[in-house]
């Protein structure tokens, strides 16, 4: 998972750890054993049936976990798929935060920004900034 560096956050927060800290534990395990599986069995081999997505447009590079809650809620992690990059051992997936929503209702667009600040705030780190 993405960890802030102390020069963008003094706190030093882990936003993905923020998201599962707020949401459900069946929830948490869900989204967790969908990168797990992912990570067993990476695309192309791991078709995901919606439950792991590419992500286009302004959001291309990143991929999302998905799953559904309580009360139809869905909850999305958003990830970065890497390879041969300092400071990761091997190819892995970065989680870069979680969002939930209510059923029938789309992220905003601010939304979908504040992950996209947050993939190039990790991309900018060498080594990158993971736990």
């Amino acid at each position: 998972m993405f960890q802030r560096h102390a020069e963008d956050d003094p706190n030093e927060t882990c936003p993905a750890d923020d998201f599962f800290d707020a949401c459900p534990d069946s929830v948490a395990a869900d989204l967790i054993a969908i990168v797990d599986a992912v990570a067993a069995s990476p695309p192309p081999q791991f078709t995901g049936g919606g439950m792991w997505e590419a992500m286009r447009g302004e959001m291309r590079g990143f991929y999302e976990a998905r799953t559904r809650g309580p009360d139809r809620r869905l909850y999305r992690l958003f990830c970065i798929l890497e390879r041969d990059v300092p400071g990761l051992d091997r190819p892995s997936i970065v989680v870069i935060r979680g969002l939930s929503k209510p059923h029938n209702t789309d992220f905003t667009d601010a939304d979908y920004a504040r992950v996209r600040r947050l993939g190039e705030e990790y991309r900018r780190r060498v080594p990158r900034s993971v736990v």
